[in-house]
């Protein structure tokens, strides 16, 4: 996709990375070039901010992002078993770390049926959010 074309909140992948747009600019042509664009974009997975800046005539990569909501079967060995509403099950998907990962174990272990949105791109998945319900 054309940098000029990119916009806030949407995605990009700087420096191999799926990143989510949080600040872009443009600066007007100089003498000579081009006008350039300057993104500051944060890490999907991460949570590292990035920035890049290029020409707004130039492609980036835009990655493929998907959300998929799973419901939470079982914790086993820092992985979460996961199950689409097809019944499809799903246990690749690591336990996250910090708050969300322990606040997803406390909502388990107490019982309550916790479903989990996944967020995956260019081949990494990650739980990103849950709910839970009596």
């Amino acid at each position: 996709m054309q940098c000029s074309a990119l916009r806030k909140n949407g995605y990009v992948c700087i420096k191999g990375r799926p990143c989510k747009i949080v600040d872009m600019s443009t600066s007007k042509t100089g003498k000579h070039g081009h006008a350039k664009v300057n993104l500051v974009a944060i890490d999907i997975f991460t949570g590292k901010k990035l920035e890049d800046i290029s020409p707004s005539t130039h492609n980036m990569d835009v990655p493929n992002v998907s959300r998929t909501e799973y419901t939470l079967i079982n914790i086993d060995d820092g992985f979460l078993n996961l199950m689409l509403p097809d019944g499809t099950p799903k246990d690749d998907v690591k336990v996250p770390e910090g708050q969300i990962g322990t606040d997803i174990e406390a909502a388990f272990e107490s019982g309550k049926e916790v479903s989990v949105t996944i967020i995956a791109a260019m081949g990494e998945e990650q739980a990103i959010t849950f709910k839970t319900t009596d």
